[in-house]
């Protein structure tokens, strides 16, 4: 009798939930919650670039009569052969096209030699400057520094004419260098950046050396360079893409198609509109061969860009 008195009083008892139980639950909730948050965030930012894909591959009549359809209309890969020069004039200009000639090998060739000298040149300079500043010890060190990332507040729109005066006076107007130049020394950004990575290597390295014979600029070739592969990678990726995507000083500086790039190139192939509007699958489909260099270059060195900006403290 005891005994069944014993069980119903705890049958009657409430069930006690695990401690970590509602916890647990909220983590899910926030989980799912984040990953809808992610992907509608990937939807909105490759939205863009998938109408560029199906402007591309639709023909220019097919995207007048159907201009919301979200798929391809009228496929068709004429605008590519436009875009390389693979179409005759009158089999352009009836495809919507302008008929005019673009060489966009040439234009090719220029965006590819500007952005492998900005880079190379960047890089290399601004990583000297960043080894002055963090490595070497010297009188006023600290307000020259302050004065360099002074110049990350200055918009670039204000250097734009001084820039342009002193490449017009050196003569090099209309020219690949002209372009190249203003950027190609270094950038208070660049300087930064490796400024950051090169305060951690260890000084017991650095007096290693030193107490071995090597001199100040044995250490930075053959000691901080190849130990900073990492975010020099990084920091020349970012220079390229920057470089390959300017677009306002090439226009500026650039007046033929010796010196003409890809993204100005683009401006004026637009601005060839025949008598029906503008070619939006030919533009759309030299956007897209343009901008496609780029994407592998990033996906390829993606991890290492964010495993390099976390590790230099840049957040």
């Amino acid at each position: 009798m005891s005994t069944l008195a014993t069980t119903e009083i705890e049958t009657d008892q409430p069930k006690t939930v695990p401690a970590g139980a509602d916890s647990t639950r909220r983590r899910s909730i926030g989980r799912v919650i984040a990953w809808i948050v992610m992907i509608a965030i990937m939807i909105f930012t490759l939205a863009p670039f998938y109408w560029i894909v199906r402007t591309a591959l639709s023909s220019n009549a097919a995207i007048l009569a159907h201009p919301a359809t979200p798929w391809p209309v009228g496929f068709s890969l004429d605008s590519f052969k436009r875009v390389f020069g693979w179409q005759t004039g009158d089999a352009a200009i009836a495809a919507g096209g302008s008929g005019q000639s673009i060489n966009f090998w040439l234009y090719l060739r220029n965006s590819i030699i500007v952005a492998c000298l900005v880079t190379v040149g960047q890089v290399f300079f601004s990583a000297m400057a960043a080894y002055a500043f963090s490595r070497l010890r010297w009188r006023l060190r600290g307000p020259v520094f302050a004065i360099f990332l002074a110049g990350l507040m200055v918009p670039s729109i204000f250097t734009l004419l001084p820039n342009f005066v002193l490449i017009k006076q050196i003569g090099l107007i209309d020219t690949l260098p002209g372009i190249a130049l203003p950027t190609m020394l270094m950038s208070p950004f660049a300087i930064f950046f490796l400024r950051q990575f090169f305060l951690t290597v260890s000084r017991e390295v650095e007096e290693a050396a030193l107490i071995d014979g090597a001199s100040k600029v044995m250490i930075f070739f053959r000691l901080i360079i190849p130990m900073s592969v990492a975010p020099i990678t990084t920091l020349a990726v970012l220079t390229y893409i920057t470089s390959w995507n300017d677009y306002f000083w090439p226009l500026m500086v650039s007046y033929t198609d010796s010196s003409r790039v890809l993204t100005v190139a683009l401006a004026v192939f637009k601005s060839q509109t025949p008598n029906t509007g503008p070619d939006w699958a030919g533009l759309m489909a030299a956007t897209l061969v343009a901008a496609l260099p780029m994407l592998i270059l990033f996906m390829v060195f993606a991890r290492r860009i964010v495993n390099s900006i976390g590790f230099s403290g840049i957040k």
